[in-house]
């Protein structure tokens, strides 16, 4: 049974991991014959959104414990991540992803990449296994990795972020996965493009169904 560590960002789309693209991989891994752990940094959320207004709130949250909402709990620091130990790693989006995982919602190109989310991507890469990245998550994959293709869909600005980080941007539409067979990455567009929950379903299924043949051998296109 392949496992898979997914690293979420906290809850909810605006500060946190997008609970449609975390909630529906977790269920494409389990649909496919695989098991997850969930992972997440014991850090303070950068900032907390009002998902009701979309107003910043005056308070903090750490991405662990908000994290632990979607893991029903089920959770480690991702300080406790080692490579030996899981198949595949794959990162749903949200705003989190950008904010707590990175700071690519801030600094563009010249964001920083959170210190064990790098070591996570690195250590995986030198192992040769399958990378996952969703929605706005293979921005910070190109930041650890440079020189990968990857795909957040067609919107401009992001795409100049991933070309002026190093890396290859695929336009693409729901459902499509770029692979990138030098470094094992696999991503997917999610709600970089609108979207409804079936479109998310389409791209998560389809990203671990990638995941999956590149792991069990066969060849992936």
């Amino acid at each position: 049974m392949k496992k898979f560590a997914v690293v979420l960002a906290g809850c909810g789309v605006y500060d946190g991991a997008e609970i449609h693209e975390a909630t529906l991989a977790m269920l494409a891994i389990a649909q496919a014959g695989g098991e997850y752990q969930c992972f997440a940094p014991d850090i303070d959320q950068h900032h907390v959104i009002n998902h009701l207004t979309g107003e910043e709130m005056p308070e903090k949250r750490n991405v662990l414990i908000e994290a632990a909402r979607i893991a029903r709990g089920n959770i480690k620091p991702l300080s406790e991540f080692k490579e030996t130990e899981f198949d595949a790693i794959l990162f749903p989006g949200g705003f989190g992803a950008a904010k707590n995982l990175s700071t690519v919602a801030f600094d563009g190109a010249n964001a920083k990449v959170n210190p064990e989310v790098e070591k996570a991507i690195r250590t995986m890469n030198a192992a040769q296994k399958p990378i996952g990245a969703m929605c706005i998550s293979p921005t910070f994959v190109v930041k650890v990795l440079g020189e990968v293709d990857v795909t957040i869909g067609s919107d401009q600005g992001t795409i100049e972020v991933i070309e002026n980080m190093g890396g290859m941007h695929v336009h693409t539409e729901h459902g499509d996965v770029v692979y990138d067979a030098s470094n094992m990455v696999f991503t997917t567009p999610c709600y970089m493009l609108e979207a409804t929950i079936t479109d998310i379903w389409d791209g998560a299924y389809n990203l671990v169904d990638a995941m999956m043949k590149s792991m069990n051998g066969e060849v992936e296109e």
